[in-house]
């Protein structure tokens, strides 16, 4: 990842971006390793105030802001697609059937079910809210918020993320049970392409593709064949480089050191294969990692977590960049219209959204109610939907019955309310998450004797 940040600051200096266009190569490359060494350090202080180690770095970002740098969405956008493709790959390198044998089902419906029912909620209260307060994301806008919109900006936030509350569980190991923190880790890795591919149903129903003459019944049937055939082609390619990882390990591999150039090549080789054989190349790698992570090698030394272990510096130099890369890119001024719909879309998100998804399964968990009050309060979001709020910029221009004049400024503020909510969840949440398991997790107090 740091090559790319080195390419995009590269990008902007030949594009004449004002204050960086004299900066020597020698300079970026410094101010580069300066900046990640910050990283470093700031990680270390989120983490010690009990916040997660990311939301650190995205501040860190933003108080260098350099919102001058000349970077197109075309470019983020290639580094979107590299950093959700290695995160789904390791996401499903951390998927262990084992680790949830005996709430698996349970686990599967919180990960699937859950993120299309906090979509559709979310969705829904961000239009209610919108109608109710009679505002709109675009001044000048006839209408409050879009649907179509008021939906992307849910289906961004569907994917919850592991790493940052893991992060913060470690604070209170011991008052977190054990399976609670599996099934945490286990639904992380799989709502990830749940929250994708509900992505894409959102793409195909509100925007508007080559067969925008159609009826609505022939476009419903045209976007669940197109999905139907990405998500079945992903699977078998995945299913197909799943093995051929195997094969690649047990043939090629003789150090263990060795299974980072096999892993990162089968992943991208798994991706572009995908998407050229018409399939979804993030399904793709996705089940790749969860069959190498399940699978038996001949070298005893190699399994899921000796490869989880060499492509977790990667994994978390991507996180690292995508946060980072947001708080030097965005300029807060521009927050500033999105901050009240920012506000009301991340308080949706975790006071309903979040925990109607989970406690609506309680008859199907083998979790008690104290347990599953903590597991709707685990609902960090993290690198995935800020990644994905680069793809939902670049949508807002081609949703249904939007006027073009209008599209630019409502794809900048749909960006911005996805930034905002993911910052005031893993703020709020991450700080509270240590009082909360202590409260859940404290003895009942003895009723005093009258």
């Amino acid at each position: 990842m740091l090559p790319n940040l080195g390419l995009l600051l590269g990008s902007a200096v030949e594009a004449g971006a004002p204050s960086l266009e004299a900066v020597p190569l020698e300079a970026q490359v410094l101010f580069i390793g300066v900046v990640f060494l910050g990283t470093l350090i700031v990680s270390r202080f989120s983490i010690r105030i009990g916040i997660p180690a990311i939301l650190g770095v995205l501040a860190l970002g933003l108080m260098i802001n350099i919102h001058v740098l000349d970077v197109s969405h075309s470019e983020v956008e290639k580094l979107h697609v590299f950093a959700l493709a290695l995160l789904l790959f390791y996401a499903g390198l951390k998927t262990d059937i084992q680790s949830i044998r005996g709430f698996l089902q349970y686990g599967l419906l919180l990960a699937v079910g859950g993120v299309a029912i906090s979509t559709l909620i979310l969705g829904a209260a961000i239009c209610w809210l919108s109608s109710a307060t009679g505002t709109s994301l675009v001044p000048g806008l006839a209408e409050t918020m879009p649907l179509g919109a008021a939906f992307l900006i849910a289906a961004c936030l569907g994917s919850t993320d592991a790493g940052a509350t893991l992060s913060v569980l470690r604070q209170v190991q011991r008052q977190v049970p054990e399976r609670v923190r599996h099934l945490l880790e286990f639904e992380s890795s799989v709502n990830d392409p749940s929250a994708l591919i509900i992505y894409s149903i959102c793409l195909s129903f509100f925007t508007v593709t080559s067969g925008a003459g159609e009826s609505m019944p022939a476009m419903a049937l045209s976007a669940s064949s197109s999905l139907l055939q990405k998500l079945g082609s992903g699977l078998l390619v995945g299913v197909g480089f799943g093995y051929v990882a195997k094969l690649a390990i047990n043939r090629f591999v003789i150090d263990k050191e060795q299974l980072l150039v096999v892993a990162m090549s089968i992943a991208f080789v798994d991706y572009g294969c995908a998407h050229f054989l018409g399939g979804s190349g993030y399904v793709a790698v996705y089940v790749t990692g969860v069959f190498m992570a399940n699978l038996h090698y001949q070298d005893s030394q190699i399994n899921h977590q000796s490869i989880q272990e060499v492509l977790l510096p990667f994994n978390t130099m991507t996180e690292i960049s995508i946060f980072l890369l947001f708080g030097l890119l965005v300029n807060p001024s521009d927050l500033v219209p999105s901050l009240p719909a920012g506000i009301a879309a991340a308080a949706a998100l975790m006071l309903l959204a979040r925990p109607v998804s989970v406690f609506c399964f309680q008859h199907f968990s083998p979790f008690n109610l104290r347990d599953s009050s903590l597991i709707a309060w685990c609902g960090l979001r993290g690198a995935v939907p800020l990644a994905l709020s680069f793809n939902v910029a670049n949508a807002i221009p081609n949703l249904k019955g939007l006027d073009p004049a209008l599209a630019a400024e409502l794809a900048q503020n749909c960006q911005s309310i996805v930034f905002i909510a993911v910052i005031l969840n893993l703020l709020l949440q991450g700080l509270s998450l240590p009082p909360v398991c202590r409260w859940l997790n404290a003895p009942p107090t003895p009723a005093s004797s009258s």
